[in-house]
């Protein structure tokens, strides 16, 4: 396999830097990032991006508290679910159109176990899942309402899960000893991460009858997190150093790319404009995550 490393250009407020397929006659992309992190937090981690750009995610504020977010333009709204702990709520991703369902997982404040969420119009409805969770973990949301995300049983069992309505449907890659649901798109295609029996991360896509392994060509751990309407699907990886990088599969390649200048990278959400929505770590901030967001064309 050819690696490919990224040219770094450095602008004000715009970085730009273009990357090369894995396959050697596949055209580049340009990449166009731009910083994206919650005004006056010490870190963001962002999770997902809706087809107006609007993200979701968590920061922490300058007090060192933790809350779930949604970043529109410059306007924030907090998410703290009335039910958990203080500073244990958490956003994920959000319905790519229309009027925002944002999905996200707080700690209870009375089992002290996760429980998933839906959050609209200002309302908290809890996502208990299936028959046997105990905790719950919510991913990703579409159009039509239907949801996914992972949880886990009483065997301390991790399965990924669909709710459709008002139906679960468990998902587990097979021969995985674990299964995390991830992204979920209009035509109800689902990326997920499990883990194989050597204890390494692999990615797969659900058609609602098969799994198909979906790996970022060359990475020791491979973990989908988001994919949109055409396909595109976008990751966080690691290398055989367990360094953190992002990567995109768009129109049937894999780009490998980093936030320029930093340490740690990763693809957390993708929309259908062509954005992805990530963190990114530096040397200076040590393991605190910031927010992106890049263009790709």
């Amino acid at each position: 396999m050819k690696s490919f490393q990224s040219i770094l250009c450095v602008g004000a407020l715009v970085l730009g830097c273009t990357v090369a397929a894995i396959a050697a006659d596949a055209p580049p992309l340009t990449l166009k990032f731009t910083k994206a992190s919650v005004p006056g937090a010490t870190m963001t981690e962002p999770g997902g991006i809706n087809n107006a750009g609007v993200s979701v995610g968590l920061y922490v504020d300058s007090g060192g508290i933790q809350h779930g977010y949604i970043l529109n333009g410059k306007k924030v709204t907090k998410l703290d679910d009335p039910k958990g702990n203080p500073g244990s709520t958490s956003g994920s991703n959000l319905n790519p159109n229309g009027a925002i369902s944002a999905i996200g997982s707080y700690i209870s404040s009375t089992t002290g176990n996760s429980v998933a969420f839906v959050y609209k119009g200002g309302k908290y409805t809890d996502i208990p899942g299936p028959s046997g969770a105990v905790s719950t973990f919510g991913s990703a949301i579409n159009d039509t309402g239907a949801l996914v995300g992972y949880y886990v049983d009483a065997a301390s069992v991790t399965h990924g899960f669909l709710l459709k309505g008002k139906t679960y449907t468990t998902l587990d890659v097979p021969g995985a000893t674990a299964t995390f649901a991830t992204g979920i798109n209009k035509s109800g295609k689902i990326v997920l991460y499990w883990s194989d029996s050597a204890g390494h991360a692999e990615s797969s896509l659900y058609n609602g009858k098969t799994y198909k392994t979906i790996n970022v060509p060359g990475a020791a751990n491979s973990y989908a997190l988001d994919n949109n309407t055409a396909g595109d699907v976008c990751y966080e990886w690691q290398d055989s150093g367990n360094v953190i990088h992002g990567a995109l599969f768009h129109k049937g390649k894999y780009y490998k790319f980093d936030f320029p200048k930093s340490t740690a990278t990763y693809g957390g959400g993708i929309n259908d404009k062509g954005n992805i929505i990530g963190g990114y770590q530096t040397s200076s901030g040590g393991s605190n995550w910031f927010g992106f967001k890049v263009t790709y064309q």
